[in-house]
């Protein structure tokens, strides 16, 4: 607890709580990503579009 008062003393509360955040948060975006892509590719089979085509559209290939 002293190091956190530390480091709100040093950087201040508004970049303490910001770390913080992101530190609780990432594990949560990186399971959402994971979501996503498997609902994309779900979707294209679905749709009987071409996984790889797919894929390509996903990371901002032509």
């Amino acid at each position: 607890m002293e190091e956190i008062m530390k480091l709100a003393a040093n950087y201040g509360f508004p970049m303490v709580v910001a770390g913080y955040l992101l530190v609780r948060l990432e594990p949560l975006i990186k399971e959402l990503q994971k979501s996503i892509t498997l609902l994309t590719l779900v979707v294209a089979k679905q749709s009987d579009v071409d996984v790889e085509q797919m894929r390509q559209i996903v990371e901002g290939g032509s």
